[in-house]
């Protein structure tokens, strides 16, 4: 291995250091505790070295954010899949969905409610949150209806699952309705 090669891999783990460390900090105590500083502190680094490989905290949300579009991407479709027929695919994505939501609030914050310097619905999207919506598209397609638009059924069918997922977040919705909740959403959106 070449000292290039050793210098940009050391550089890429720095990078996957910083963003998980900065993801795990998220989870526990919210992104305001989330600093360069802190971060510098935890990774055992310093501020310029943090500074090197990103601008600022904005950055950092923006990385947390497309890994988690990636492992988001990875349940869904794993859900999807493991389900039998076009009405449990689309249950399955569901409830996975908002699993990922509830299990990992810090990342779901930095996909959908933070400014992570992302773009999203544009032709220069990141490849990760492209394919998040692909996973999505990729079975909620199948129940779009005829005459409906595949991705427009997907923006829909999503921003009802996002809904779900942060007014339960936020203590808005009783707990117990949670399986009934994807029930009427699958059963009234869909058609299977």
């Amino acid at each position: 291995m070449s000292v290039q090669q050793r210098k940009e891999r050391e550089r890429a783990d720095r990078e996957r250091l910083i963003v998980a460390t900065a993801r795990e900090l998220a989870e526990q105590q919210g992104w305001d505790a989330v600093t360069t500083r802190r971060l510098a502190e935890r990774i055992e680094y310093s501020q310029p070295v943090l500074y090197s490989h990103f601008r600022g905290k904005r950055e950092i949300i923006g990385a947390v954010a497309l890994d988690g579009a990636a492992e988001m991407a990875v349940a869904v479709r794993a859900a999807a899949a493991a389900a039998d027929g076009p009405r449990a695919r689309v249950a399955a994505l569901a409830r996975a969905y908002l699993a990922f939501a509830e299990r990992n609030p810090a990342v779901y914050d930095a996909l959908f409610q933070l400014d992570g310097g992302l773009a999203y619905a544009q032709e220069d999207t990141p490849e990760p949150l492209k394919d998040a919506f692909a996973a999505l598209m990729e079975t909620l397609g199948e129940v779009a209806g005829d005459g409906v638009q595949p991705g427009l059924f997907t923006e829909v069918f999503w921003a009802s699952l996002h809904g779900i997922a942060t007014l339960t977040r936020a203590g808005r919705l009783l707990p117990e309705d949670a399986e009934r909740r994807v029930d009427l959403l699958v059963d009234r959106l869909a058609v299977v």
